[in-house]
């Protein structure tokens, strides 16, 4: 099966090179950094080229696409205009629907978990209040739109918080929390946003999973089995290796004001286990973390 990565060297995307690689014959793209690109096929591009990107299916004529590519920034940095996050979380992803529609592709899109209200309560099903409050989980829902109106050959996954150790250049809070505490300094962490953690490495074997299932037209809510702040994450990374929970020191999300509020987009992932895909538990996944940890 010939398989199309976008966002190749990303945070997902990397571990997604790795793991579909091994079973699937593999494209993966990426445009400033090459991550891990470089030890898998892979094509350097500009996604919002769209003459370029329907060359890469005329050539390669991918069986699926799995759409990881996004600006994910929950504050812009100076590079970036409001105009480039909507070109590539929701131009590029229109555009890609309407070429899987066109090579009879199907489309595996990457949402987010903060498309959902974040004050309607706990594990949330496919079917809650979707308020987004930042302009990526916006244009991340906007995809979805897209995605919709143009062909029914989709997946869309609203991943919930990914977790563990980037390659490269990547990173996310996570290891930023574990840097901290193994050279012994303080850190602050949430006690009162609620997500349903999911490690990138039990990502990219459940997608690698789902590639062989026979679903389409369905979103579907993509996390791990547990509701946790973000202070019991870290409390469990501290149980299992070992690290000083007296460093860990509580704030609030009222303490950052300049971040979107969300309080509360736990998962309910009933639907995703109905599809035969069962997440490990919490703190197995921490464990295999830790012990893939490069």
């Amino acid at each position: 099966m010939k398989i199309l990565i976008t966002g190749g060297s990303g945070f997902l995307g990397q571990y997604l090179n790795i793991a579909l690689a091994e079973k699937y014959q593999i494209i993966t793209t990426f445009y400033q950094n090459p991550g891990n690109c470089n030890l898998f096929n892979n094509v350097r591009i500009d996604l919002r080229d769209f003459t370029e990107l329907k060359k890469l299916f005329t050539t390669f004529l991918p069986e699926v696409v799995i759409h990881t590519a996004a600006v994910s920034d929950t504050i812009l940095n100076s590079n970036l205009s409001t105009k480039d996050v909507y070109d590539i979380n929701v131009n590029v992803t229109e555009e890609l629907a309407k070429l899987c529609k066109e090579f009879n592709t199907k489309l595996i899109y990457t949402s987010t978990d903060l498309v959902y209200a974040g004050y309607r309560g706990s594990y949330l099903n496919e079917e809650a209040k979707l308020i987004p409050v930042s302009l990526y989980a916006e244009t991340k829902l906007m995809g979805e739109v897209k995605i919709k109106q143009t062909f029914d050959n989709y997946i869309i996954l609203r991943t919930a918080l990914l977790f563990g150790f980037g390659l490269n250049h990547s990173k996310c809070h996570f290891q930023f929390i574990y840097e901290q505490l193994k050279n012994n300094k303080p850190v602050k962490v949430f006690i009162d946003q609620f997500r349903s953690p999911i490690s990138v490495i039990e990502a990219s074997r459940l997608i690698s999973e789902l590639i062989r299932k026979n679903i389409s037209g369905e979103v579907i809510n993509f996390g791990g089995p547990e509701r946790v702040s973000r202070y019991e994450l870290a409390e469990r990374l501290c149980d299992i290796a070992g690290l000083d929970k007296n460093l860990l020191i509580k704030i609030k999300l009222d303490d950052m004001p300049e971040l979107p509020k969300v309080e509360d987009v736990s998962l309910s992932i009933e639907k995703m286990k109905s599809f035969g895909l069962v997440p490990k538990s919490l703190n197995e996944m921490i464990k295999d973390v830790l012990d893939n940890k490069i």
